[in-house]
């Protein structure tokens, strides 16, 4: 069989997976070395710097520095303490106790305490989250009998295990004497963010770079190392890429460089180019539908619409094989809930023109059965090119595609507060348990504007019903159960479809030393990463 070109780049993609895993030679310690500027680069800006308010990465690689969660993943997906230094559950499920560390200051000066807590969980989390609203939903009440103490009530079960690893994403508390009284969505701290972190906010010049100095009352005794972290907006992905070539930045998380990048990197001994302390996080790329349209209120155009659209030769051609078909919401990265079912809709050309027209779209004028709008939610290269795919795509069936360029803020915007959109595609993030981030994009009732939520104007009683009973089912057995009846059910509903399966990858200069050490390293506090002078 001849080599091709594939053939040396699956190659040099299983080399590169094998040199990620292989054990390291025995080298010498270095002690850290204090001081120093980390600069992280960044590919969009979210315009807003409040992790109780927006569940991103694009917030979280910033503020996990300045604001901290109860709870966050140490050493192989392990919970490990961060403002609460222990827990405690009722057998019912229906209680949870935080036991809150003494002794740390909000950047301001003032005490972190429970109030906070109860504070944040109550009127942030619970109302305004975007994931954090379905999560908490039966949240009644946080009460805070001492400063260092918040015991959370639940009028349903809440497993342990799902509110701890969701409070590594959902979990971020930010200060009641700053927001308590204010509109909490206008906020200035919601750009000038105050927190107990080990870094404290300096500047956020707009569509140029954010500044966190070094937190000298840190609680953390020793800690942190740097002196300054600068986070720099480059929108340009190929000038990223010259700048972490020529030192100007260290770090590009989140597959922030070109993919063609990313492959050609992993083969420089400059920089390290892995799954490497991303592991907590794997993505979907997405299609949502706008039920409102007529078109699409119906399910048989929206699975045509899936079997019109080839996602193996998306994948070898414009993704350098990096990924997968996903075969629903639960990626198979997930072995405590993956229900192990196939590919929901495989490419079928046939399939989806019949679906078409027994939905009564017959081929028009031009062969045209109808005229639709995507919007792309512009979180990484990957999106326009799949907007650009979905459309050529469609045009074979019958379907005529007009894409709609926004930034990423006024897609955010027209698809989730406004409503303007027919389909739109971006990212879909799996965080351990699909109650923390995933059947948010399937439940009724988020709050208009919530980013990642279900907007489309689709609704099941039967779906909310599965997810709301497996949140709060504290047998292992029963939730894995219920959410492959959840699996199945949203399949073929497809409210939202999730085509693709894939890994983040991060490029980190060797310089940088204590880096992704931990499964969400990119989106942690980075306390104890040092720098090698250049």
């Amino acid at each position: 069989m001849p080599i091709t070109r594939r053939h040396l780049l699956l190659s040099g993609i299983a080399l590169g997976a094998a040199a990620n895993t292989a054990l390291p030679l025995p080298a010498l310690a270095q002690a850290p070395r204090r001081g120093g500027v980390l600069t992280i680069h960044l590919g969009s800006e979210q315009r807003i710097l409040n992790p109780a308010l927006r569940a991103s990465t694009g917030v979280y690689v910033i503020t996990s520095k300045i604001i901290e969660p109860l709870v966050d993943l140490g050493e192989g997906g392990k919970i490990v303490p961060v403002l609460a230094e222990s827990w405690e559950a009722t057998p019912d499920g229906k209680t949870v106790t935080f036991k809150l560390r003494s002794g740390v200051q909000w950047h301001d000066g003032k005490p972190f305490t429970a109030a906070d807590v109860q504070y944040s969980a109550m009127e942030q989390w619970k109302k305004h989250l975007n994931y954090g609203t379905t999560l908490q939903l039966y949240l009644d009440a946080v009460e805070t009998p001492d400063p260092q103490t918040a015991i959370f009530r639940y009028s349903r079960p809440m497993p342990l295990n799902l509110l701890l690893r969701a409070l590594c994403d959902l979990g971020y508390v930010v200060p009641k004497h700053v927001f308590d009284g204010t509109n909490v969505l206008e906020n200035p701290a919601n750009t000038a963010p105050i927190g107990t972190g080990p870094f404290k906010f300096v500047e956020y010049q707009r569509g140029q770079y954010v500044i966190a100095e070094r937190n000298p009352n840190y609680w953390r005794q020793g800690f942190p190392y740097l002196d300054r972290i600068v986070w720099r907006f480059i929108t340009d992905r190929s000038a990223a890429t010259a700048a972490l070539e020529t030192g100007q930045v260290q770090i590009s998380a989140y597959n922030g460089l070109p993919l063609a990048d990313i492959d050609r990197l992993r083969k420089d001994n400059r920089f390290e180019v892995s799954t490497r302390g991303v592991e907590g996080n794997v993505f979907n790329n997405t299609l949502e539908f706008n039920t409102r349209r007529k078109e699409l209120s119906d399910k048989r155009v929206r699975q045509a619409i899936a079997h019109a659209v080839d996602v193996p030769f998306f994948l070898e051609n414009f993704l350098y094989g990096l990924g997968k078909p996903a075969t629903g919401p639960i990626p198979s990265l997930s072995p405590d809930f993956f229900p192990n079912n196939a590919v929901p809709y495989p490419y079928d050309k046939a399939r989806s023109e019949k679906l078409l027209d027994e939905a009564g779209y017959k081929r028009g004028a031009g062969g045209i059965r109808f005229s639709l709008k995507i919007v792309p939610i512009m979180n990484g290269e990957d999106v326009p090119l799949l907007a650009t795919f979905i459309q050529q795509s469609l045009s074979q069936v019958g379907i005529r595609v007009e894409i709609v360029q926004l930034d990423i803020a006024g897609a955010l915007s027209a698809v989730y507060r406004d409503w303007n959109f027919d389909l739109a595609t971006g990212w879909h993030q799996y965080r351990g348990d699909p109650a923390v981030s995933t059947t948010v994009w399937y439940r009724s009732g988020s709050p208009k504007g919530a980013p990642w939520t279900n907007q489309y104007g689709w609704q099941s009683d039967a779906v909310d019903k599965l997810i709301d009973d497996a949140a709060s089912e504290v047998d292992v057995a029963k939730r894995r159960a219920l959410y492959a009846e959840f699996v199945k059910a949203v399949n073929d509903e497809l409210p939202v479809w999730m085509l693709t399966e894939r890994p983040f990858y991060a490029a980190t200069s060797k310089r940088v030393q204590n880096h992704h050490t931990v499964p969400r390293w990119d989106s942690g506090d980075m306390h104890d990463t040092w720098i090698q002078p250049a």
